[in-house]
């Protein structure tokens, strides 16, 4: 798997086109108190899923969440931050297949009504035999899942999550653009909403 395939988990243009959206999953802890909640810090990518990724890409990403936390009143700090947010980024391997069946006929049925012979009478051949071809083409693709936790500093306990799959693209026009429309669709689903 190379690094410029991989990145395009975050929103890469999905199968059905460029404006398709990003399938998004989340859950959470119904007891948590999110008000409390007004800083954060970056615990870091699990695992260093992070290593897929370029500099570049990885420094949008975080600064997407940052963001989208900054517009919900979080703050971002570099320690003892009230919540602790890690992320992580995965990259499958699919394959599907799709089949297409051709069905030609070479016969020629029934017949025509010939006056002269009077009605009734028909002439025609027919053979009623015929062939088919069915083609099977097989897609490789990739399918790509960002996955943000949120974690209770004081408790140490998860209290969010979100996930946002979708499939790969080679695409590299509008990058950022696809970035941030992507973190922005997985947090859509955080407890506490954008303030206006």
């Amino acid at each position: 798997m190379t690094m410029k395939k991989s990145i395009y988990i975050v929103l890469a243009a999905l199968i059905a086109g460029a404006c398709s959206s990003v399938k998004v999953t989340s859950d959470y802890d119904k007891t948590a108190d999110f008000s409390k909640y007004k800083t954060f810090t970056y615990y870091g990518w699990a695992d260093n899923s992070d290593k897929i990724l370029t500099q570049f890409d990885k420094t949008r990403i975080e600064k997407a969440f940052r963001d989208e936390l900054a517009n919900r009143g979080w703050t971002v700090t570099e320690a003892n931050g009230d919540a602790i947010v890690s992320l992580y980024i995965v990259v499958d391997q699919k394959t599907s297949f799709t089949s297409y069946t051709d069905h030609y006929n070479t016969g020629i049925y029934g017949g025509v009504y010939d006056p002269i012979y009077g009605y009734g009478y028909a002439r025609g051949y027919g053979t009623g035999m015929g062939t088919s071809t069915t083609t099977t083409t097989q897609h490789d693709y990739e399918v790509g899942t960002l996955i943000i936790d949120v974690f209770d500093a004081k408790e140490k306990k998860q209290i969010w999550q979100g996930v946002g799959k979708g499939t790969v693209s080679e695409n590299t026009s509008k990058r950022e653009e696809r970035i941030n429309k992507a973190v922005s669709e997985i947090m859509a689903a955080f407890p506490v909403q954008t303030m206006q």
